[in-house]
Parts: C-alpha cells; structure tokens; sequence
C-alpha cells in the first residue's frame, strides 16, 4: 500500500491579500499588504471591526475582532478598506480551479484552505517539495496572492506545518520530523487544545505538545475522558480521516449555520447568535408542519476545531423558544471558552405536527407558545422578516435571523478534518 501525500494550502491573510491583488489589478498603486492596513466592516453603524491585517498593521499591536475606533487609535493613519466577500468568493473559486489540474482530490476546509490528496499519484509528482513550490509560485503569478502550504501524510500534520513560519513558504512535517518540529511547540497550539483545556494541561504539568504526546494516555482518558485520548493522539500526529470533497453529513433534519465576519468570544455573543438561527428554524419548521425531537449545536473554532454536541429531548416541538432554549442549553455545556467562527444548529426527529400528544401539564404552555409564533410568523410573511424580534439585538451587529441553509459541517477531526 502506497503512503498518503496530503497537502494543506493555506491563503497568507486571505481577505486583505484578496483584497490588495483585486486593486492592484484595478490600477491601485499601492499594494496594500505593504502598508498599515484593514479589512473593516460598516463604520456607520458604529459596529466596524477589524476582519484582517497587514503585516504593518499588526506592528502597531492591531488585532483581529477589535472595534476600528480602537485600531484607529493604534495607528493614524491607517488604511481601511471594506470587504467585499463576492470577491473572496471568486479568488477562492479561481484557486480551487487551479488546484484541480494537479488533483481531483481537494476537500475545502474554509473558504480560503484546502486540502490536497496525492496518494497513488507517484508516476506524475516525483518530489514532493518541487509540486508544493510550483502550486505557489503558479498561485502568486497567476492569482496574484500567496499562500502556505503544509506536506505530510495525513491532514491534522499538513495543517500544523502550514502554520510554520509565514508568509510564502512550503513546510513538511512527516512523522519522523514530529520530535523536533512539532514537540517543541507550546500544547496551546495543537489543533484541538481550547482555552479551558490548555488551563486543564497546564495543571497537569504540560506546556509543550511533547509533554501531551509522552504524558500517560490512561491518566489523560481519566481526566478528560475519550477527549483526552484524542488530543494524545493528535500530538503523536496519529489522525487517518480522508480527503474528501464534501464533509456535510447528511441527516433528516433542519439545520441552519452562519460563519461570522468577527471571531465571537463572549457567551453573550454567541448566544445571540444561536438565537438568530433558531429564529430561521422555527419559522421553516412551522412552515413544514413539522416537530422534532432531536436537537444538536456545532460551533467551529478560529483554528477550524469543530466541536458538536446533541440531545434527545422527552418532548416534541415546533416553538422557537424551545429550540433556543435547548440549543443554547448545549452550547453553554459544550463551550472551551475559545474563539468561535462558525455556529450551527440542527434538529432532527421530525415528524408531522399533528401527531404531537401532549400531557395536560404541557397543554396551556404549549397553546401559548404556538400562539406566539404564529402571530410573528403571520407579521415576517406579510412585513417582511426583519418587521419584528426579540429586543436582545437592538444595536448589536447580530441581525434576528441569520445563516444559511444546512451549510457544509466539518466533523470532529476523527470523522473529520
């Protein structure tokens, strides 16, 4: 059997290297990676934050999240530029199109990563090395960006080289360079490690991912139960998923995730955020005539560390109170206090309303509940959908009702990456 060749590419600041070659193109004079600069939102709305940086920016301590009054203060005179996410969409298109003259097997983990499979593909790419700086330097002259890009064999060790030192390079991390490339590396770092499990770790004794990869696996199995095991496992870079082309997994069911314009770091934040989705779901459910009684909340980490969680409730409901109410339930158990990119929220179970039997202790809670979400159902059909909400998302960036329809997931690397 032939050893697998997974690469990772990864776009250098993707939004502000868009952005900069899309103006350069259009006769900009100034590139303006090389110069002070942001992606920003709306400034109007007194809800602008910082979405990138360029490397000068970030010298004057600006980070991503933060407000652009904030970074303004940093830096007088920097640059701004709005997003615009066709365009990101379009250079992420353009990319993949070009990934696939070299292999059919991508599987798009983010809109500005990839993963590439070359197993079995020795009679056509030699050295791995010389086909990773041909795909770069065939990106930067044709696309007109950069890009990292990891080598190993398999996808959790090609991400980790990818982070190595940017921008521009090609990095590999085989498992026998693991001791003294990746060991080194503070735990924090390792894909999967969130803030309150590092706090965990460091208890432990453990700074490093070597401390994690050598510590004693049934200690960490009782501590932190199979989580434990897996991050082991991750740092003795043992991780076997496949690259595949889709990684949504299929279910019969309604579901709904946003990916945000901003990291969301607080449990406020993200509780609104949950709220806006299962404003969405509720209505579609209703629509449908449906209940369920299988909830589950996903959340997908700034470093794609996809974490889930589901519960099968004793009741059935089409409520949008009750949707929120468990979902938000699970995501406050299923948090590690790390910054968040993605939320999604699916539920499952469905089956006719109609068929709901109802105890006689639900019967009064359960009318008032429907009663409420049809009048708000009947004032967004007629008014339109943004007519009326909660009053929780009055000035905040959060709009009511958010996300798309079913999004792709990105399972828990063990199904997953």
């Amino acid at each position: 059997m032939s050893k697998k060749l997974i690469f990772h590419i990864d776009v250098n600041s993707a939004y502000l290297s868009w952005t900069a070659a899309y103006l350069l193109e259009k006769g900009y004079e100034t590139d303006i990676r090389k110069i002070p600069s942001v992606i920003g939102g709306n400034e109007e709305t007194r809800h602008g934050i910082v979405l990138a940086k360029s490397g000068p920016a970030k010298n004057y301590k600006i980070q991503t999240g933060e407000t652009l009054f904030s970074a303004r203060i940093k830096c007088k005179n920097l640059i701004v530029v709005p997003p615009h996410y066709d365009l990101f969409k379009r250079c992420s298109d353009f990319m993949v199109e070009l990934l696939n003259e070299y292999t059919p097997n991508i599987q798009r983990f983010s809109c500005d990563e990839c993963f590439l499979d070359f197993t079995n593909m020795e009679n056509l790419y030699k050295d791995p090395l010389d086909l990773a700086y041909e795909i770069k330097g065939r990106i930067e002259k044709e696309l007109g960006f950069t890009v990292n890009i990891g080598i190993s064999n398999n996808k959790l060790l090609s991400k980790i080289a990818s982070d190595f030192s940017k921008p521009n390079k090609v990095h590999t991390l085989f498992p026998y360079e693991i001791e003294k490339k990746m060991w080194p590396l503070d735990v924090g770092e390792l894909f999967g490690v969130g803030r309150k499990t590092l706090k965990k770790l460091n208890s432990y004794g453990i700074k490093t991912i070597g401390d994690l990869a050598n510590f004693d696996v049934d200690v960490l199995k009782y501590k932190l139960n199979s989580y434990g095991e897996q991050i082991w496992k991750y740092a003795n870079g043992i991780e076997d998923s496949e690259v595949r082309k889709s990684s949504y997994i299929g279910m019969k069911g309604m579901g709904n995730s946003t990916t945000t314009h901003f990291d969301i770091a607080t449990k406020k934040e993200a509780h609104m955020v949950i709220s806006s989705l299962c404003e969405t779901i509720g209505m579609r459910l209703r629509k449908n005539n449906s209940c369920f009684n299988v909830v589950s909340i996903h959340y997908k980490t700034d470093s794609f560390f996809y974490r889930r969680k589901q519960k099968k409730l004793n009741y059935s409901t089409d409520s949008t109170q009750d949707i929120k109410k468990e979902a938000i339930k699970l995501f406050d158990e299923l948090w590690e206090e790390e910054p968040i990119r993605q939320v999604g929220v699916h539920v499952t179970g469905l089956f006719n309303n109609n068929e709901v039997q109802l105890s006689l202790l639900e019967e009064g809670s359960h009318e008032k509940k429907k009663n409420l979400d049809k009048t708000i159902d009947n004032i967004r059909n007629k008014y339109g959908k943004y007519a009326i909400s909660t009053a929780q998302f009055i000035d905040t960036p959060i709009p009511p009702l958010c996300g798309g329809i079913n999004e792709d997931d990105y399972p828990m690397m063990s199904s997953l990456i």
